[in-house]
């Protein structure tokens, strides 16, 4: 008889590792065909429309840059939450939080020029959405709370909030009854870049990504936090301050997190209203898994699955296919990359028994 056994490689794979994520790629993206096969909607047409209408031009890219903003900011916080082995699934609510934050600001300084009133509402943001994220940090570190059913307990307490607010008190008199805040004043606006739909939070990002890749590679307390995460009794050992750098990543987190909602209500919705929440914190979720808190690939990630977002949105509406199929693709994605992680550190062995 014979069996399979996993042996650890005892060099990394190098560039097959990339072979290796593309193959998953190519699996997952095999498998909604599959799905659409079943639906009985022809499978390469329906992958080729999801690739040309996310991609194949260039309102198509304007798009997918669009919705990959808020995914990377997230993403960027749950990834360095995840390197300090802390499981932040908050990042729904922290973003509805940072939103909050943002329209505060924005309705109570009306009057405000732009370069007062756009600083106030990103410190608004950050403030709420850090203190979103920095409770279930107390309750892990005091009473030894499960910060992943914290945090996901949160981000329903954090979009009731959003909707308390928006159909009570900052309600528009004129929305005909519909629960949204009046529109933005011009200052409260995040601009656009030049001809294009593109806004200012695209330079936030690419700022973001170089003080967080110059914080972890070049910092003590950036090495102190990758030794926590992979030995907190070592670190402990060596007295680094785990409990402070566990709340710091926590706080840290939930204002970039504030900050993709502070965007989302200024540039695009030039308002708050409850389709503000697009689940970007939960795919946030899926990119800090595929990328491994290394800013270009969450970048990567985060225009992948912004791509799949809007070739989605042209699959509903031609082929006639459910909204969740979207969802299902994302799983999809994230399992078959993970597997595909597997081979990058394992190799299998085949052995004859007795």
């Amino acid at each position: 008889m014979f069996e399979f056994s996993a042996v650890r490689r005892q060099e990394p794979l190098g560039w097959g590792s990339c072979l290796v994520f593309f193959a998953a790629l190519g699996l997952a993206f095999a498998l909604g065909g599959a799905l659409l096969a079943v639906q009985g909607k022809p499978a390469l047409t329906g992958l080729w429309l999801l690739v040309e209408s996310a991609f194949g031009s260039r309102h198509a890219l304007e798009d997918c840059l669009i919705k990959a903003i808020p995914i990377f900011l997230c993403s960027l916080g749950v990834g360095l939450t995840f390197r300090l082995q802390i499981w932040n699934i908050g990042a729904e609510g922290q973003f509805a939080l940072g939103a909050v934050g943002a329209t505060w600001a924005a309705l109570t300084f009306p009057q405000w020029p732009w370069y007062a009133l756009l600083p106030t509402m990103l410190l608004c943001a950050s403030l709420t959405g850090a203190l979103w994220g920095v409770i279930p940090a107390v309750l892990r570190l005091k009473l030894k709370a499960n910060e992943i059913i914290v945090t996901l307990m949160l981000n329903y307490v954090g979009i009731l909030i959003l909707d308390f607010l928006v159909y009570g008190i900052w309600k528009d008199k004129g929305s005909f009854g519909f629960p949204m805040t009046s529109e933005f004043v011009p200052a409260a606006v995040v601009a656009r870049i030049g001809d294009t739909r593109l806004n200012w939070g695209l330079l936030l990002c690419l700022v973001i990504g170089v003080l967080m890749t110059i914080f972890l590679r070049s910092t003590r307390l950036g090495y102190e936090l990758r030794a926590c995460g992979e030995n907190v009794r070592a670190a402990r050992y060596a007295r680094m301050p785990y409990g402070l750098l566990v709340i710091l990543v926590m706080a840290v987190s939930g204002a970039l997190a504030g900050w993709a909602g502070f965007l989302e209500a200024s540039a695009i919705l030039q308002r708050l209203q409850p389709s503000i929440m697009s689940g970007y914190g939960y795919t946030a979720i899926v990119v800090a898994w595929l990328a491994n808190l290394n800013p270009v690939v969450i970048a990567l990630a985060s225009f992948l699955l912004a791509g799949l977002r809007v070739g989605m949105e042209t699959l509903q509406l031609d082929l006639q296919i459910p909204a969740t199929f979207g969802g299902i693709m994302e799983g999809g994605i994230l399992l078959s990359v993970l597997a595909g992680g597997f081979f990058s550190r394992f190799r299998l062995q085949l052995r004859r028994l007795g």
